[in-house]
């Protein structure tokens, strides 16, 4: 899909705000269908006319009270939408929900309009998208690929650009492993910032509902939608989504160690990645490879003992019903379950616990990790000839994610040399969904590729906007405290959010402390004309926070205003004028950042 009106919310927006009209983009949607003709991507579709119904109830176009106005999306079909069937991509499973899931309701009143739901790997039991006995949903870049699962029709419908965004889920990789292998963002929330309440399980302690979309403004419009606390689902947890929308300008990245790293013979995959991580470098990210080995020993967990027997409670019932129901290979996974005991489950969680406690400092030492999203491309050839270990393969780098309780982003890097499309995924503990999805921002505008396959350009940069909390102050810090240098971690541990990256008035100057370990400058305010605009970073602190910070400054440093260049002021570090004995004018050098730079470089 190369022509017409590119369905990213911001240009559908445009649209709207310019006359085209709810009907035109129906009617676009089902011309775009019928032009895709992959009978394997929905397995049900609303029909035109109750759509067009649908439409007169949302009022004249208003994104500011409804965000996702006359927005069309797609329904992984293991997700109620009231008056479809849901399925699982089990025929003899389906029933008709007389409710929408929470997910898609909170969506819906957002303004947002399902078009139909998507077809999966069967129970959402595989990364490859072919397990399952409908159609199999073609890859949108390359028809021989499989197009990744288990939510392989929500990420090629997005991919076609046939919805703006779907939604899948995610218990092992299957909101990432699409997304990577079409092209498209696959955004990954922290466990329980989604609710499941009308999704039908896989393993329920670690499911998540995850969004596809082309851009990652796109995937973090809806995400904020749909993030929400729901006293129905027992594993709903709050994340808080009011903070900065900008990466810090340093953060420290973890990525595998050279020797963990697994691309199964696969060069021009291995290559792409590199390339990702010169791209992060160029950014003015610091690289820091880790030890994987132990990541991988918590992805082998997934298929074992407790998680198995999971999946299989989830349908228990239904599969000793009729096990003969289920696909060939979904029934080999379940079945197996029934041989687990009780045993086997707790030693699970024993030997999970006990990793999650040795990974923990590693994963506390980054402010993220960076690894490829898959490690490879199989065709649907290849899958017919080895369908468990093809798809265990393109979990190398997903699996261990849920069970360590981590968020994460798939974003699209670029093209291989074979025009296949590379991705890598973002990774961060809970609740930091949007520090991963700020930094895969500025990696996807950096790559400037094309959205999904549809041949449309990405958009231009939205203004970011500075979404704080009323009860948080800001904090202007100018040295050891910015993004990467040494005390940043007092600030972190603190919960403290990045705002924003400024410089202030020209009403400064800026010395290299004398006697400071680590080192450390000192802002001191002087008279008009005398100063210059000295860079510094904003950084967000509940008045608690703030407090026990400013109890922990030593002297000859302290806490007064600081006029910023965009007209604001706000608390942060200035320096007694005591203290500037023995000190160094660096204010030529514009800000500690660089003048630390020119020494490393001297």
């Amino acid at each position: 899909m190369t022509d017409g009106q590119a369905f990213d919310i911001a240009s559908l927006h445009a649209a709207y705000g310019n006359g085209w009209t709810l009907v035109d983009m129906i009617d676009t949607v089902f011309a775009r269908i019928a032009a895709v003709d992959d009978p394997g991507i929905f397995l049900h579709l609303a029909e035109k006319a109750s759509l067009i119904a649908e439409t007169e109830t949302l009022g004249p176009f208003d994104p500011l009270s409804k965000s996702l106005w006359g927005v069309p999306f797609a329904v992984k079909d293991n997700i109620d939408v009231a008056g479809m069937p849901t399925t699982a991509a089990c025929p003899d499973f389906s029933y008709l929900p007389q409710a929408d899931a929470t997910v898609v309701r909170l969506l819906r009143q957002a303004g947002a309009i399902v078009i139909g739901k998507t077809n999966l790997d069967q129970f959402a039991t595989g990364l490859v998208g072919v397990r399952t006995p409908y159609a199999v949903p073609r890859n949108a870049v390359d028809a021989t690929l499989v197009p990744g699962g288990s939510s392989s029709g929500s990420a090629v419908a997005t991919a076609h650009g046939i919805v703006s965004f779907a939604l899948g889920t995610d218990t092992a990789g299957s909101g990432r492993i699409p997304a990577g292998l079409n092209n498209i963002v696959g955004l990954k929330p922290s466990l329980g910032a989604l609710s499941t309440t009308g999704v039908i399980p896989a393993c329920r302690t670690l499911d998540c509902v995850s969004i596809f979309a082309l851009t990652v403004d796109d995937a973090w419009s809806v995400f904020s939608v749909a993030a929400n606390a729901d006293p129905t689902d027992s594993y709903s947890r709050t994340v808080d989504v009011s903070g900065s929308a900008a990466a810090p300008p340093a953060l420290t990245i973890g990525i595998p160690a050279r020797t963990d790293l697994e691309f199964f013979g696969d060069n021009q995959m291995e290559a792409a990645y590199s390339a990702a991580l010169e791209t992060l470098t160029k950014l003015g990210h610091k690289l820091v490879e880790l030890p994987f080995g132990d990541f991988y020993k918590v992805a082998d967990l997934l298929y074992e003992g407790a998680w198995v027997a999971e999946r299989y409670a989830a349908v228990k019932p239904f599969f000793d019903e009729k096990e003969a129901s289920f696909h060939l290979v979904t029934r080999k996974i379940y079945g197996g379950a029934k041989a687990l005991s009780a045993a086997d489950a707790f030693n699970g969680l024993y030997a999970l616990q006990a990793l999650k406690r040795k990974l923990a400092p590693l994963i506390a030492s980054v402010d993220l990790i960076c690894v490829p999203t898959a490690p490879t491309h199989y065709t649907v050839a290849d899958l017919a000839a080895e369908p468990i270990r093809e798809n265990s393969r393109l979990g190398t780098y997903t699996n261990f994610v849920n069970l360590l309780d981590m968020c994460g982003i798939a974003v699209p890097t670029g093209m291989r040399q074979d025009g296949l499309p590379a991705s890598v995924t973002l990774l961060a503990p809970f609740g930091c969904d949007e520090l991963t999805a700020a930094l895969a921002r500025d990696l996807h505008r950096a790559t400037h590729l094309s959205l999904g396959a549809t041949g449309w350009p990405q958009p231009a940069p939205a203004a970011i906007p500075a979404r704080t909390k009323g009860d948080r102050i800001n904090l202007v810090v100018v040295g050891a405290h910015l993004s990467g240098m040494p005390l940043n971690g007092q600030l972190k541990t603190l919960g403290a959010q990045f705002l924003k990256a400024i410089r202030t008035t020209a009403s400064y100057r800026l010395y290299a402390l004398a006697g400071q370990t680590p080192a450390k400058p000192g802002l001191i305010r002087v008279d008009d004309g005398k100063g210059a605009e000295i860079a510094v970073e904003v950084w967000q602190l509940t008045p608690a926070a703030f407090g026990q910070f400013v109890a922990a400054i030593p002297a000859p440093l302290g806490i007064g205003t600081i006029t910023l260049a965009d007209g604001s002021a706000a608390k942060g570090f200035l320096v007694e004028s005591a203290g500037l004995e023995g000190a160094r004018d660096i204010t030529g050098y514009g800000g500690w950042r660089a003048y630390v730079e020119s020494l490393v470089a001297a």
